[in-house]
């Protein structure tokens, strides 16, 4: 058995900064701040996002405040999708089409999302029905404490069919992907089609690094079937 943990935004799919633009227009609307001060994004968690928006902004970093931009966020960003130009990335339907065709492999997410913003994404582009499970960004600052929760659900849902974690792959289009992989023990496939370059995410060191995953077979040949 094989598990495979996706990132989503960069990996995935490119919203054409479809939740970047509904979570600063949620939380100009919410809090009244006409001109937000623009934080990072890439790799993060929602939460730790709209942490550093409170931080900067002077707002108290609760769950009042985290619950009212989380709505925001949730209401906007369907609307934010239809109006821009996103797109699934190269060979990706493929890929996934190939993964669920194998009796031993196992998906899952692990994403920085909200779990309803990840769902809002993936069906927009036709994915969604591929992750029957996932972890993600709500309640953790920390992308490794997600990686933490996402092998805890493939324990949980394999029971003694859990794979070693040589055997678990986490696919993401950034450092923190590699990072949280390494948290967990498993291995990390990084892809540069997300803002890293490549030489940048060659610097933390992934098991493999790959233009795309349009042309898989240097990844897929790491999974031999059983």
């Amino acid at each position: 058995m094989y598990v495979v943990l996706f990132d989503i935004d960069g990996t995935l799919i490119s919203t054409g900064g479809a939740g970047g633009a509904a979570l600063m227009g949620a939380f100009r609307d919410t809090f009244s701040i006409g001109d937000p001060r623009p934080v990072k994004f890439s790799g993060r968690t929602d939460r730790a996002i709209s942490g550093d928006l409170f931080q900067l902004h002077g707002l108290a970093n609760n769950e009042e405040n985290w619950g009212r931009l989380r709505d925001g966020y949730l209401e906007r960003l369907p609307g934010e999708l239809a109006r821009r130009s996103g797109k699934v990335l190269p060979g990706i339907e493929s890929l996934l089409d190939t993964l669920t065709s194998r009796s031993d492999v196992s998906m899952g997410l692990l994403t920085g999302n909200l779990p309803d913003g990840a769902r809002i994404k993936l069906e927009h582009y036709g994915l969604f029905h591929f992750f029957p499970f996932g972890a993600f960004g709500e309640q953790h600052e920390k992308r490794d404490d997600v990686a933490r929760d996402a092998l805890q659900l493939v324990q949980r849902r394999l029971a003694d069919r859990t794979p070693q974690r040589d055997r678990i792959w986490v696919i993401g289009d950034t450092p923190f992907d590699v990072q949280c992989a390494r948290a967990i023990g498993c291995r990390a496939l990084a892809v540069a089609t997300g803002i890293h370059e490549r030489d940048e995410l060659a610097l933390s060191e992934p098991d493999l690094l790959l233009e795309d995953l349009g042309a898989p077979d240097p990844w897929l040949q790491q999974l031999p079937s059983q």
